[in-house]
């Protein structure tokens, strides 16, 4: 795990440093360069040392011969495999890592090399003998790459601070990018804030000339286009606990020590019972969160800590707590910092603190059960999704009453909010519906908010658009859950969950593995019948049947919670003087991208309990802070956070 950067065009060395130094927190175990100005080719490399951490690991990586280069950023996880295929085909190694196995195999296969990668990844092999930059992102897009053309040419990085250290690259927003923010919280691939910056998707790759894309294409996709096979229970649990334990087996690798994250859900803890079997005469060590005030009560909020105490003395392995309140507040700037990207939401703070308590404790990686809900089915709109059939039938006027009714009810409580939510877009039909689910902006509150300039292009705008453009791809006899289950891959885990717990780990250098998203895991799950994922009300149905032998009942089938935050409460009382200085009259009219006469009404009726707007609310501070800190360079953060 690491940081890489760089560059084909005509910039010089001192950018190049400039850029490694801004990912500095990726890789505090080493660093290099390679920079052949003839050639206008720079290469750039923080390194994380985790396998082979001998100086062999060194990159920039470059071949025997000198014409080939690797900057590496992920874990290769089949390496030792592809390793031993090599050297049976006369390839020679000087030492252990997956890296020099990446540089040997693109000798070997060229861009074919993709399809034998089962790995998190973001590279850039740079090849003289064509002067062609080669870059690659893994299928689920685990890792993290941005670029941008320019007239001085392409830039790269594992972070959008690291682009922006090129004076030349032009800071216009894209107003695109600003409406999907505000509508999901998050925003589609390959947009991002600035129109010069994009994000490469996720099993995508491509090719750099002079400077230039000259090919761009889709090496993976999530494999719902396979026909569902037909199973019986007994045998679908025997397969899932097999994949299961295969998966997290084949993350273990490292020659560091391996922890995992452990918040007492279902997800994690099946992660750390496997890894606990894997290395069983080791004591694991394990990390969670606390939150010592009584906030997240007043919001209806799980504590999950004592479940994950439960699941570590069940499992016997060592649970290491780090207990947090009000004070996460103060680490939004450097959240949003970290992120790139103005996310609303307030769990990537989380992230960070288990990640520095790890850290702490001498552990460099960290296994997550990030991807559970996303190929299994456990959120709330799963469930909603299926219960669709006993009033998707009904006339699109009776539904649109339904949805009527969605905007009258007392959003002053969790259950008000649910049942709005649930019936918010009742009128809308097949992929549309589908998509709405992943809305968190009302359509009909959203372009009010907008100031002029962009007023207009959030009404033309068609929230569904990237989300329903993805589906066309599918087959139409797809069902509604597994179409939603490829949204949720393709967008929400590689664009929220993912990019949140890639930065916020990587800001205090710590890996963060996702076993869950194994691709083999990922094939398996989608061929299942919809069936053995949402049972009525039980979610990931089979991954639970698969897990009764080895954790106790009340954990596999307790409510669905996350590593949440009291976000409502948090905006009226510890947010509320940034609320009031972020979103002020003034502040809003000199940005010019919001109406302030209209942010204020959303304050005011989400504070009376007429409208859910707590995080429509954050999303506009996130996006003005944001702009604060990479626009204007007003906003002093310090790297690493709360150090």
């Amino acid at each position: 795990m690491c940081g890489i950067a760089g560059f084909v065009g005509s910039f010089d060395q001192s950018l190049l440093k400039k850029m490694n130094n801004a990912i500095t927190h990726r890789g505090p175990d080493d660093d290099g360069i390679y920079w052949v100005r003839e050639k206008g080719i720079g290469l750039a490399h923080r390194r994380l040392s985790i396998i082979d951490i001998s100086p062999l690991g060194h990159q920039p990586m470059v071949d025997r011969t000198g014409t080939v280069v690797i900057v590496f950023n992920g874990e290769i996880f089949n390496y030792l495999e592809l390793r031993d295929e090599l050297i049976q085909k006369g390839y020679r190694f000087k030492g252990r890592s997956d890296t020099e196995v990446l540089l040997n195999l693109y000798l070997d296969h060229k861009e074919k090399m993709l399809s034998r990668l089962n790995g998190m990844f973001a590279f850039a092999v740079w090849d003289s003998r064509i002067d062609s930059l080669f870059l690659a992102r893994d299928g689920v897009g685990v890792k993290p790459l941005y670029y941008s053309e320019t007239p001085k040419g392409f830039l790269f990085a594992s972070e959008l601070k690291a682009i922006l250290q090129e004076p030349g690259i032009d800071r216009t927003l894209d107003d695109k990018s600003i409406y999907y923010y505000l509508r999901y919280l998050w925003c589609p691939a390959p947009h991002t804030m600035l129109k010069e910056v994009r994000k490469l998707e996720p099993g995508h790759a491509m090719i750099v000339k002079d400077g230039r894309i000259q090919q761009r294409w889709q090496f993976y996709d999530l494999p719902y286009d396979q026909p569902i096979t037909p199973v019986s229970e007994g045998e679908a649990v025997s397969q899932a606990q097999e994949y299961l334990k295969k998966a997290i087996e084949r993350q273990m690798v490292a020659d560091v020590p391996v922890g995992t994250f452990l918040s007492g859900g279902l997800d994690s803890s099946a992660v750390t019972a496997f890894a606990r079997q894997v290395n069983p005469h080791q004591k694991m060590c394990c990390f969670t969160i606390g939150i010592k005030d009584g906030s997240s009560y007043d919001e209806k909020m799980a504590d999950d800590l004592p479940y994950a105490e439960r699941v570590a003395k069940h499992l016997g392995v060592d649970l290491h707590t780090i207990y947090v309140g009000p004070e996460m507040v103060e680490e939004l700037e450097g959240m949003i910092y970290h992120l790139d990207e103005p996310q609303a939401d307030p769990s990537p703070i989380n992230v960070f603190y288990i990640s520095k308590l790890a850290r702490r404790h001498g552990i460099k990686v960290l296994l997550s059960g990030a991807g559970g809900d996303d190929i299994f089915t456990g959120y709330r709109r799963h469930y909603s999704l299926m219960q669709e059939k006993y009033w998707g039938w009904m006339p699109r006027a009776t539904r649109r009453g339904l949805r009527f009714l969605s905007h009258i009810i007392p959003k002053d409580n969790i259950f008000g909010r649910r049942v709005s939510k649930a019936f918010q877009y009742a009128d809308l039909d097949g992929d549309e519906r589908i998509a709405s689910y992943f809305y968190w902006t009302d359509p009909g509150i959203q372009p009010g908010l907008g100031a002029p300039s962009l007023r207009e292009g959030f009404e033309k705008a068609s929230p569904a658009d990237p989300l329903i453009a993805s589906l066309q791809c599918l087959p139409r006899n797809m069902s509604p859950l597994n179409r939603m289950l490829y949204l949720e891959g393709k967008y929400f885990l590689a664009d929220h969950n993912l990019n949140y717990t890639d930065k916020m780990s990587m800001a205090v250098g710590v890996e963060v593995r996702v076993p869950l998203l194994d691709p083999d895991l990922i094939s398996f799950a989608a061929r299942l019948p919809v069936s053995f994922k949402q049972r009525g009300t039980v979610g990931k149905w089979i991954f639970k049947r698969a897990m009764e032998p080895y954790l106790p009942y009340d954990i596999i089938y307790r409510p669905k919670v996350g590593f949440g935050a009291p976000m409502r409460h948090w905006l009226q009382h510890e947010l509320r003087p940034i609320v009031e200085e972020v979103l002020s009259n003034t502040s809003l009219t000199k940005r010019g991208l919001f109406d302030s006469k209209a942010v204020q009404q959303l304050i005011d009726l989400d504070h009376k309990g007429k409208v859910n707007g707590a995080y429509t609310i954050f999303s506009l501070m996130c996006i003005e802070l944001w702009c604060r800190i990479f626009i204007d360079h007003t906003v002093p953060v310090k790297r690493g956070m709360g150090q």
